[in-house]
């Protein structure tokens, strides 16, 4: 059996909370060394803070979200919650994450109570080797270590460590229980790995000055596990001018869906990278 990391993991104490008076909430992020906070981390925490207003059994189904400005590592965040509706069987939440006054970020998520019902799955993508097939890469900067995350790129011919391209195989080493909300959180958090790159027009050689996540929606079809292997894949959907989307999934091993993903990212150009604008006559 692999070796646990303890619960005390920079990665695991992000999403614990201090709450404040109502439904306001406090994070001290960690920027584990980069320039802004990782827009996966932010995501996680307001669904916590979300998530922490929600009795069960309801979990989340589905969350959509704006990045409006980077976050800062070495500031306080505040999670503000707006119980938007609380329904018999749904509950919606409105979370704003401030820095120093201002929105960094906007989420408008929805929980459900499980009810009976049809359960279909949709076709399996095209089979990629194992986990155990593949070799890891090594990365400090999204979790403050290399060991409370492991993932494991299907394309083999990088340098062993980050950037990474999709599709990879990831799973959360430590002890995290059975939480359902926990597990949807850090699930969360995983989302944002790599999706820029995705973003980028296939085939594209272009250099970019600046590469940041607009928005981020995810769709959670089925409760995850994330100390399991899944397979996450993001394609390019459309990049037009600045803008670019990604869209893709998250799958267990046996090939079940239990998320859906799509992203839309601003790829800014190096001034020598612009393409010529086409002719309107």
């Amino acid at each position: 059996m692999r070796g646990l990391v303890t619960d005390t993991s920079p990665f695991r104490t992000a999403l614990e909370l201090r709450r404040l008076d109502g439904d306001r909430f406090l994070a001290y992020p960690n920027g584990f060394g980069r320039e802004r906070l990782f827009g996966g981390q932010v995501v996680a925490q307001a669904l916590r803070a979300a998530g922490l207003t929600i009795g069960a059994p309801r979990d989340v189904h589905s969350l959509h979200s704006y990045f409006l400005r980077p976050g800062r590592p070495e500031e306080p965040l505040r999670f503000e919650v707006t119980r938007t509706r609380d329904g018999r069987a749904f509950s919606t939440r409105n979370v704003t994450a401030h820095q120093e006054g201002k929105p960094i970020y906007e989420m408008i998520a929805s929980f459900h109570d499980p009810e009976p019902g049809e359960d279909w799955p949709p076709p399996a993508p095209p089979s990629v080797p194992l986990p155990d097939d593949l070799r890891p890469v090594r990365f400090s900067r999204l979790f403050g270590d290399d060991r409370s995350v492991e993932i494991r790129p299907v394309d083999q011919s990088g340098s062993g460590s980050f950037p990474i391209s999709h599709p990879f195989w990831v799973r959360v080493t430590m002890s995290i229980g059975t939480e359902a909300a926990m597990h949807a959180c850090m699930l969360a958090y995983l989302s944002d790995i790599a999706v820029v790159r995705a973003a980028r027009a296939p085939g594209s050689t272009a250099r970019y000055d600046l590469r940041v996540s607009l928005d981020h929606s995810i769709w959670f079809h089925r409760p995850p596990r994330v100390d399991e292997w899944l397979l996450y894949s993001m394609d390019p959907v459309a990049h037009v001018g600045t803008r670019g989307l990604a869209q893709g999934s998250i799958r267990t091993v046996e090939g079940t869906l239990i998320a859906s993903v799509a992203q839309e990212a601003l790829l800014r150009p190096a001034a020598d990278h612009v393409a010529p604008r086409a002719s309107r006559n």
